[in-house]
């Protein structure tokens, strides 16, 4: 039997290396690629775990590994960054680094996605793409609670958790950060013309 491909997360500073992929002689975390399930707050991230492990798709949630992934640690500052919530390996394209979005929706048609995020969502998934390189993609997956089952043509990702149905859709953050709005300036919130998040959203295995 194979054995699951192991991921090095350095323990020190290394401020001109990709964080998931060094190898040095400091002391390292070995995590497998799909480890037991986190124990996360929100419905939606347990969702999306579920979705992610039910679909064999390899990744790290960032609490478990949040200790070597601090800015300081990595580029010598004190910056504090908002996290993301998982990095997701793909096997043929880059890296994914994960900020989940929950929203509700009715599950039915017609009814406009909610898709904002704050300013500081993605001003930090930018920096976090620096920190990480070329090889990691950063992006927003829009996780929808949903009333009920959703018809097959308004979602290509649906499944159901805990006796919830949840759809998937996600969006790169360049794409996003390209078409969003301004939303509440009194809440620094940002969103998609219910157009462009029609045209730029896709399944997440899309982008793996």
């Amino acid at each position: 039997m194979a054995h699951s491909p192991q991921i090095k997360f350095p323990t020190h500073k290394l401020p001109h290396t990709n964080p998931l992929t060094a190898r040095s002689e400091a002391a390292a975390v070995s995590l497998p690629y799909n480890p037991p399930m986190a124990n996360r707050r929100f419905h939606y991230d347990r969702a999306f775990e579920h979705y992610l492990r039910a679909n064999a798709i390899p990744y790290v949630a960032v609490d478990e590994a949040k200790r070597a992934l601090t800015p300081g640690q990595l580029t010598g500052t004190k910056a504090k960054l908002k996290s993301f919530d998982f990095v997701v390996y793909s096997e043929s394209g880059c890296n994914l680094l994960v900020d989940v979005k929950g929203r509700k929706h009715s599950g039915k048609t017609g009814r406009a996605f909610q898709n904002w995020v704050t300013n500081d969502d993605v001003k930090c998934l930018k920096k976090w793409q620096g920190i990480f390189g070329d090889d990691f993609d950063p992006a927003f997956a829009f996780l929808f609670w949903c009333d009920a089952q959703p018809p097959d043509a308004l979602f290509h990702e649906v499944f159901e958790y805990n006796e919830r149905w949840y759809a998937v859709l996600a969006v790169r953050l360049s794409d996003y950060a390209q078409h969003m709005r301004p939303r509440s300036a009194k809440w620094d919130t940002v969103s998609l013309p219910a157009k462009a998040f029609d045209q730029i959203s896709l399944p997440l295995k899309n982008l793996l």
